[in-house]
């Protein structure tokens, strides 16, 4: 039963019989999962639920990580694989679609990879969920071995020059070119990316992407920049903590 799938035995015994949306009883024929059938479901999906918890903790060990979010990656696996198990027993009409409009993780925005490991046991939930273990476990691998690759490479990771310059300014001062003699000093390169209005319109916030030079005194950099904008506040941080702008 597990080689092809709980959907995959239904199906072909439906096959054989080209009215079975016609007869309503036909529902009660579907084969009951038995207990043998459900502990090595639910069993794999937790253990593989698991295992991907410690390729998150590894892959974010450097930058740290929340418990709760630990402790999703366990969870959601299991609860899909349940979903689906119960959907095999009680509803095998439901297509696989379906079966994923059951199944939602809300939370507010974060990461892009934190995201993607949603996805990651999810995937690994609804496999162990229609009996597909052993795809469940190489799928598993496969990926796993990936991410752990890529995060000891750092792949894709910008250099720690790339950083964030965040400056206030009154909203009298014409800020036009008034910061790029010490930029230019500075930086390798630099670019306004976004202005906006803060405190009730009585500040302006100037935010550049910026690549600072190799052994600056960052102190008299951020020093000369105050001396500029009225000695009011002044953020450089690194490009990977900013606040999220994207731009086109």
């Amino acid at each position: 039963m597990f080689s092809n799938g709980f959907f995959g035995n239904v199906l072909s015994k439906y096959s054989e019989n080209s009215d079975i949306f016609a007869d309503s009883s036909s529902t009660a024929t579907i084969s009951e999962i038995t207990a043998g059938e459900f502990f090595l479901c639910v069993g794999a999906a937790i253990v593989i639920g698991f295992l991907i918890s410690l390729i998150y903790i590894f892959t974010h060990r450097k930058e740290g990580y929340s418990q709760s979010y630990v402790m999703t990656m366990i969870m959601l696996p299991t609860i899909v694989s349940l979903i689906l198990l119960l959907i095999n027993t009680t509803a095998g009409a439901l297509s696989l679609a379906g079966a994923f409009t059951l199944v939602r993780f809300r939370s507010v925005a974060g990461d892009p990879k934190d995201i993607a490991y949603i996805f990651f046991a999810m995937a690994a939930g609804v496999a162990c969920g229609i009996g597909y273990i052993g795809f469940a476990v190489v799928f598993f691998i496969i990926l796993a071995i990936v991410m752990i690759v890529l995060s000891e490479i750092n792949f894709g990771g910008s250099k720690a020059r790339h950083m964030t310059l965040k400056i206030t300014i009154p909203e009298n001062l014409d800020y036009q070119g008034v910061f790029e003699p010490v930029l230019n000093k500075y930086t390798n390169f630099h670019k306004l990316r976004r202005v906006k209005t803060t405190n009730f319109g009585t500040l302006f916030e100037l935010i550049y992407a910026v690549d600072v030079n190799e052994d600056i005194d960052q102190k008299k950099f951020i020093d000369e920049l105050r001396a500029l904008n009225g000695n009011m506040t002044i953020n450089l941080v690194f490009f990977k903590y900013e606040d999220k702008i994207y731009e086109s």
